[in-house]
């Protein structure tokens, strides 16, 4: 018959042989004992009583355990059977894990607890893994979808139904070609080519087909799929819409235009300035003090423009009148001589709000520049006449150029800066912009609704 120390030791023997990992706590959850299996899974020895080095526990959603079902099990008074839970294996991976949780009494005193950790082995972890990998797959904000060597789809997420409009049913089964415009084909035949050789396609932007047939901007990344053997059986595809990538990238683009069209117009009007000023100038000291005046009349012109502006951003409603915002463009250009001015501003004079005095001032300030560059206002006799008036519902200006070059034909082009301005006229004021190219200049006639003008 066994002694009892002989018994504690067969009993150390099978708790060490047991294939699953077993250790015991006191009433605070230090460790008292552990079996070689708990030793190896996590990693470390306990020493003073505590478990040192331990690895990290976590919930099936890969969230950390604040709590573990052992301090659950001794706080709570009651046994945990089958918590599932992850822990970061020996060599860091995550390794998936069945928890028992078992409090130990005397009499009504929890002494402590026994825990047993079964690890679920390869197959389930695999298992398991591939759950997690589908979840991600199917929760993506991305576009994921699978495809085998002919290019038949075989798998479809829920983004890339969000974004083709195709149901899982209605596109698994189907080829992909379906989801390809017609002048774009060749690529998934290079696409297939690449996979096939084992090299993945680098991210690049295309164009695809929805449903509904209308074609959505992509980012598209391609990889191969191998079963696990390594054999390539398909393709993995991660599409990403870039429709506001691409609307922020073309306003980017307008505003750099529109901003290298406005600094080429300011060395231009300045050129203009100049040479305007030298036509009039008695002396030195006198065309000197005519080009400060007329600059300082084209930056106070500017500032009424920034002013106007600032107030839209900030909602104001203040207004002025569109006899001043005339005034204020063309003053850089006025000539007085014994024939009078080369600028006469005449007609109905009505009151604009500060929206459609930032407006106007850009297509007032397009108009003063090409007459500087290449009309009245780069010739000594040229003269520009405004006229304003009321319709029954729209105010109409027209702007009339005589005496500068004559007009041979009509220009076959429009500038960045009369695109800009028939944009703003009819994108923003609701309007409509003519330009009459007649043989002693042009004449230019703006129609903006009452209802856009500004205040009643």
């Amino acid at each position: 018959m066994l002694s009892a120390a002989d018994r504690l030791g067969v009993l150390a023997d099978v708790f060490d042989a047991l294939p699953m990992a077993i250790y015991t706590t006191d009433a605070a959850g230090k460790i008292v004992c552990f079996n070689a299996v708990a030793a190896a899974l996590f990693g470390a020895e306990p020493a003073e009583g505590a478990w040192t080095g331990s690895r990290q526990l976590y919930w099936p959603n890969s969230l950390p355990m604040r709590e573990t079902p052992m301090s659950i099990a001794i706080k709570e008074r009651r046994p945990i059977r089958g918590a599932e839970g992850l822990i970061d294996g020996p060599d860091g991976t995550l390794l998936r894990v069945l928890i028992y949780s078992t409090p130990m009494f005397q009499g009504d005193m929890v002494i402590g607890g026994v825990n047993v950790i079964v690890e679920l082995g390869e197959q389930n972890r695999t298992a398991y893994l591939e759950q997690r990998l589908a979840a991600i797959v199917e929760s993506s904000e991305d576009a994921i979808i699978s495809k085998d060597l002919s290019g038949t789809i075989i798998t479809w997420n829920r983004a890339a139904e969000r974004l083709f409009g195709y149901t899982a049913a209605e596109a698994i089964g189907r080829p992909i070609i379906m989801l390809i415009p017609d002048d774009r084909r060749q690529e998934e035949d290079a696409i297939l080519a690449s996979i096939r050789a084992g090299t993945p396609v680098a991210r690049y932007e295309t164009l695809r087909k929805r449903k509904d047939g209308t074609l959505v901007p992509i980012a598209l990344t391609v990889s191969p799929l191998r079963d696990r053997s390594g054999r390539i059986i398909g393709a993995s595809k991660i599409a990403r819409d870039i429709s506001d990538q691409i609307r922020i990238r073309e306003h980017q683009t307008l505003v750099l235009n529109e901003m290298s069209h406005r600094v080429k117009n300011v060395l231009a009007v300045a050129g203009g300035l100049i040479g305007l000023s030298a036509r009039s100038a008695q002396s030195p000291k006198a065309m000197a003090r005519a080009v400060q005046e007329r600059l300082g009349a084209y930056s106070r012109a500017h500032d009424l423009t920034r002013k106007t502006a600032d107030n839209v951003a900030a909602g104001g409603i203040e207004s002025t009148t569109l006899h001043t915002l005339v005034h204020a463009i063309v003053a850089p250009y006025v000539l007085e001589g014994d024939g009078g001015s080369n600028v006469e501003v005449t007609g109905t004079d009505v009151s604009i709000d500060a929206n459609t005095t930032a407006c106007l001032a850009l297509v007032l300030h397009e108009f003063t520049t090409n007459a500087a560059k290449y009309g009245a206002f780069s010739t000594p006799s040229g003269r520009v006449s405004v006229v304003t008036g009321e319709a029954e519902d729209a105010v109409e200006l027209v702007w009339t150029e005589r005496g500068g070059p004559p007009v041979r034909e009509r220009p076959t082009r429009q500038g960045f800066g009369s695109v800009l301005a028939v944009r703003t006229v009819e994108g923003q004021l609701n309007g409509a912009l003519h330009i009459d190219w007649q043989g002693e200049g042009a004449v230019i006639t703006v129609r903006i609704p009452k209802d856009r003008i500004g205040p009643e």
